[in-house]
């Protein structure tokens, strides 16, 4: 299996892509195992928070370009990136907060991959790069994540040269949360998983829903929708119980209803 799960303790499940000799390429099969395994933890009751990394020397540099290659028609072409485009979504209207745990190169689609993610922590070593203007090919899909994530001058410029940036100027525009030495990533990005998986899962999951959909929508539209949405989550249990707990000075029990 190129794609391995991990059920870690308090809720949380991690997503290994598992193929070091292509750099964790995203290939037809890679996809679709992973839209597979994030469909399936959607579902799962037990997962709370789901992490996501490469195996090997890297994250990811994006599409296998052998692959690419050898597709030749244009309709293939369109299944690839149409499928690709299906994994980034899928990750963003997900009912689970996902954390991307970034090692070694994210590239082009691998740079996508975790701009899609609604957390990403990276080693200091780590490198992004929206590389595919150097062989040819412009990085349209792989921009559509990113481009949400940071401003458009830095944007541009990792897409017009082509050049890498380092986890600390990523950072510094948006396009992760962190980074850490090596030794202390994986601690860092489990705290951060448990703090999450200790919320209400009910209230995790409509807040994710919420915020992604009002990105896209006019000021007083955006409104009108969050309003009705905390009207909704005002109406849960976990609500009353949280607003009670608060004001008696214990800690919650979520019903996660």
């Amino acid at each position: 299996m190129n794609i391995k799960v991990k059920n870690l303790s308090s809720g949380i499940s991690t997503i290994i892509i598992n193929e070091p000799k292509t750099y964790n390429s995203l290939s037809f099969k890679n996809l679709s195992d992973l839209i597979k395994v994030f469909k399936k933890l959607d579902k799962d009751k037990k997962t709370k928070v789901i992490i996501l990394e490469g195996s090997g020397k890297g994250f990811s540099a994006g599409h296998n370009l052998k692959e690419v290659k050898n597709l030749k028609v244009r309709n293939k072409y369109q299944k690839l990136f149409n499928l690709c485009s299906k994994l980034m979504l899928q990750i963003v209207e997900g009912k689970k907060p996902v954390i991307a745990k970034v090692h070694g190169a994210a590239y082009a689609a691998g740079c996508q991959l975790v701009a899609s993610c609604d957390l990403a922590f990276s080693t200091k070593e780590a490198l992004f790069a929206t590389p595919g203007v150097n062989i040819g090919l412009f990085c349209s899909t792989p921009m559509v994540a990113v481009s949400r994530k940071i401003n458009r001058k830095p944007m541009m410029k990792m897409l017009l040269t082509g050049e890498p940036i380092k986890a600390n100027y990523a950072k510094e525009i948006g396009l992760i949360n962190d980074c850490f030495s090596k030794s202390k990533l994986n601690n860092e990005v489990i705290k951060v998983a448990k703090k999450i998986a200790s919320k209400s899962n009910l209230t995790i999951k409509i807040g994710k829903q919420t915020f992604y959909k009002q990105l896209e929508m006019p000021l007083r539209k955006a409104y009108a929708y969050t309003s009705k949405m905390m009207t909704l989550n005002m109406m849960a249990m976990d609500a009353k119980e949280g607003i009670s707990a608060f004001l008696e000075k214990r800690k919650p029990k979520w019903k996660n209803k």
